[in-house]
């Protein structure tokens, strides 16, 4: 106890009478220049002011520190006003290379690229490995009516105009629509393709491409139908520094994997220790997100800590001093980097690594912030876009939450178990507590690391991925000795393969059987389902709100000594008070909500009821892959909805039900249901039956439709057709057999058509006649081929939806809206009726 006593009052004394901003000039200078280039960059990302008004700016201020200098009147106060001036400098600087890094050149590709694809053929020299889509995770890839292709990026030289050859300049993201395997990064090839800008996202939740690459200077896309399309000019001739870099990353990978089989545990391994993460299989890197354990498996300062910790030893044992250690550990640290993915938590590692061994050269403290500001800053300058990406974010906001908060929740903790001994208790029950306590201490420093980096990073997780995993800390503690011991056996594994390879095979197994224990551990705890709360979308408004707070609480925390306990004591039931609020936001809803997702050419429409239940109809695309995934459960996640009551198929056509397996294997679903017709015998593709199938091995079982049970006081589902009384004796298409529903609310009818054609049509103004609706979902994604006359006309509706890839051409009374033009259409009726429709395409008419 009076250990700890003294380490707080340390603590104290540290941080009381000594002005915030004397400790930064003292000793993290570099938070100033951080923090000025990061306001720039923010300033400038959403204010956009001209680039001379930021060098006007900068040549002032060096104007004033220029006489600071020359009229040397109070150096001490000079100091502080010169450090303010270096932060408003830095922020200029921020701005002008957040400008020059997205402002295109005069021969920029972006303009030669207008709003509609363009025919060109262009040069360039290629820059990454062809990656092939294979469609792995996607259970109808075998119906896709296109084989896997490629994608790869090349930076572009040239483009033929019609006087000849021109020089351009920028990245292009290419796609062909077939397996290259002969092609290299640095090989000089000429493409012929279609050049087009990427489109933002047409669904809520769904994955911004364009903005991904945006932020990565690429702006344009060409496509390619086959590998007859590009022409090989020059073979590449990689240079010494690029033949290195590739041997040593491919000895690494077989120093690592060569004598391994396990495909489960080599992706695994792929992750921790090279940081490729791209061989992990859905189901693995699932669990991982869901339990909130997904920084394990991307690399950061825990990998490079165990790796420079295993060459010290390894230096120390060997006879080197502490600087001759620092260069070696330098000098991997390099090496390391040539074999691993350039990512922002693996550099912002490296740096603070590289710091770490430098100050033992030049011999003078390293203090963690000013590292990790250096780190930030490195990284800003090289591409200043980065810190509006996710990984960014969490990576730098997670480091500074360990070097605020960890120290005092280890503290507050550690006292608190301390207290639980009984102050009259012998010697000998203190030394039995004492000996399970040390144990027991580092749990709870690992502990306070990990929810020191959760509390910082909550708020970040909610806004990108709609969750948080509140016991993301319990878990690093209990899998963080599988993955300690795995990366400490894993890289002793690499170096020892090319002395002992015997005993690196062993070390192999070893290490094969730790990663498949690991993953059996995770996939164990997110089956549990407790690890996470989906919340849904929330506003950067609530989230600045968030960290406001924080911040306010660290201003406490170290100004008022005496506050220090209570404010720990409200900060938790604070944090549960801002969880149930914004949970309780998403999930009570007095409307009716119907949303018809873009899917291209297909239907997946989803329907929110006032008294929370939720229905999903349809959910499959002819062109778009693995829409469950991609566009369905994103879409389910951002609007905070974890459970789905009931998915109504209504036909077996690839364009309707091809997403729904996913749909079940990643969301909770009560029940499948059909009309009878699904299970008819004429199941010509073989859809029918292979989705039942995948269905089963989620236990799931698709029901009869007479069997459905979902049970609402306003909100009444009818099936209109087909019936098989009314068409007794007919030989159906499979389109005019599909499912017609009539919903209604109050007093708004919706009519779902799904893909019937002319005669279910017919049949439907003959068998109701009277049938009029508010909105409508036009049949077969408003095909007027197979439209009878009069029918819309018939229904009388205000609104009409058609879910399309194409523009269509029917003619209709009420307002038109088309998935193609207008993406996602959602349509939300109050308790009095009124309707409000919302598109998700800013940019519809």
């Amino acid at each position: 106890m009076d250990d700890i006593q003294r380490k707080l009052a340390l603590i104290d004394k540290q941080f009381s009478g000594i002005p915030s901003h004397e400790f930064i000039f003292g000793n993290c200078p570099l938070v100033f220049i951080m923090f000025g280039l990061v306001s720039g960059i923010i300033i400038q990302y959403y204010l956009f002011f001209p680039t001379t008004i930021w060098f006007g700016t900068i040549f002032l201020n060096l104007i004033i520190i220029i006489v600071l200098f020359v009229f040397k009147t109070n150096p001490a106060k000079n100091r502080y006003f010169s450090a303010y001036l270096a932060l408003i400098c830095f922020l200029c600087l921020g701005s002008i290379r957040l400008t020059s890094y997205i402002q295109p050149k005069s021969n920029d590709i972006r303009i030669c690229v207008p709003d509609e694809p363009v025919l060109a053929t262009i040069r360039g020299y290629i820059k990454t490995e062809p990656h092939t889509s294979k469609f792995a995770d996607w259970k109808f890839s075998r119906f896709m009516p296109s084989d896997p292709g490629s994608s790869f990026y090349i930076q572009t030289s040239e483009i033929e105009t019609k006087s000849g050859w021109s020089k351009i300049n920028g990245t292009v993201r290419v796609f062909v629509d077939e397996i290259v395997l002969d092609l290299s990064p640095g090989d000089y090839i000429q493409a012929y393709c279609w050049l087009d800008t990427f489109k933002p996202p047409s669904n809520p939740g769904q994955f911004d491409t364009a903005d991904y690459l945006a932020k990565k200077g690429v702006f344009v896309g060409a496509s390619i139908k086959s590998r007859s399309g590009i022409r090989l000019i020059q073979k590449s001739g990689k240079g010494t520094f690029t033949f290195i870099k590739s041997k040593i990353r491919e000895l690494a990978e077989v120093a690592l994997l060569g004598d391994m089989t396990n495909d489960e545990s080599n992706g695994l391994l792929q992750a921790l220790l090279l940081g490729f993460r791209g061989n992990i299989d859905s189901d693995t890197n699932e669990a991982f997100r869901k339990t909130g354990l997904s920084h394990f498996i991307s690399l950061s300062g825990l990998h490079m800590g165990i790796i420079i910790g295993i060459i010290w030893w390894f230096s120390k044992i060997t006879g080197f001093m502490k600087r001759g250690r620092s260069v070696i550990c330098i000098i991997a640290i390099i090496i390391f980097l040539m074999v691993i993915p350039p990512k922002a938590p693996t550099l912002r590692a490296s740096i603070i690594a590289m710091m770490f061994c430098l100050s033992f050269i030049i011999r003078r403290r390293a203090y963690p912030i000013n590292t990790l500001s250096l780190s930030a800053i490195i990284l800003l300058l090289i591409r200043p876009t980065q810190l509006f990406e996710a990984g960014w974010q969490l990576s730098f906001v997670s480091v500074l939450g360990i070097i605020l908060f960890s120290k005092n929740i280890y503290f507050f903790l550690h006292e608190k178990i301390d207290d639980l001994i009984p102050a009259k208790s012998s010697d000998q029950t203190r030394r039995n507590f004492y000996s399970i306590a040390f144990i027991a201490d580092k749990a709870i420093a690992l502990f306070s690391v990990g929810l020191a980096a959760w509390i910082a990073s909550a708020g970040i997780l909610l806004y990108h991925f709609h969750t948080i995993t509140p016991l993301a800390s319990l878990w690093t503690v209990l899998v963080f000795p599988f993955v300690s011991a795995i990366l400490i056996l894993g890289f002793l594994k690499i170096l020892l393969f090319f002395i002992f390879p015997t005993i690196s095979a062993l070390l192999g197994i070893l290490v094969s059987c730790l990663s498949i224990l690991l993953i059996s551990i995770v996939k164990l705890l997110a089956r549990l389902d407790i690890s996470q709360i989906l919340i849904g979308h929330v506003s950067l408004r609530t989230i600045y709100c968030f960290y406001f707070v924080i911040i306010v609480f660290i201003l406490l925390f170290y100004s008022y000594p005496a506050l220090r306990r209570k404010l720990i004591f409200a900060a938790f039931p604070l944090i549960i008070i801002f969880t149930g609020v914004l949970k309780w936001q998403h999930t009570n809803n007095d409307n009716l909500v119907l949303t018809c997702l873009d899917v291209g050419h297909g239907q997946s429409i989803f329907l929110q009821s006032p008294d929370g239940k939720n229905i999903l109809f349809d959910a499959g695309s002819m062109y778009i892959s693995n829409i469950g995934q991609r566009i369905v459960i994103p879409f389910l996640n951002y609007s905070g909805i974890n459970k789905i009551d009931a998915v109504m198929i209504s036909h077996n056509d690839i364009d309707h039900i091809n997403g729904i397996p996913e749909i079940a294997k990643f969301c909770n679903v009560g029940n499948v249901y059909a009309n009878d017709d699904f299970f008819s015998k004429t199941d010509e593709w073989g859809t029918a039956s292979f989705l039942n199938e995948c269905l089963h091995e989620t236990s799931t079982e698709i029901q009869p439709l007479d069997k459905i049970n979902i049970s609402s006081k306003k909100v009444q589902i009818t099936t209109l057709w087909p019936k098989q009384k009314d068409y007794l004796g007919q030989d159906l298409s499979d389109n005019n057999k599909s499912l017609v529903i009539l919903i209604e609310f109050l007093k708004t009818k919706i009519l779902i058509c799904s893909d019937i054609e002319q005669f279910a049509q017919k049949e439907l103004m003959r068998i109701y006649p009277d049938l009029k609706a508010n909105i409508v979902v036009v049949p077969h994604h408003g095909s007027s081929n197979t439209l009878e006359k009069g029918f819309l006309e018939s229904l009388e509706a205000d609104i009409f939806i058609c879910s399309t890839d194409k523009t269509p051409s029917i003619k209709c009374s009420g307002q038109l809206f088309y998935t193609s033009r207008d993406g996602a259409v959602t349509i939300s009726i109050d308790k009095q009726g009124n309707e409000v429709v919302r598109t998700h395409n800013k940019k519809s008419d």
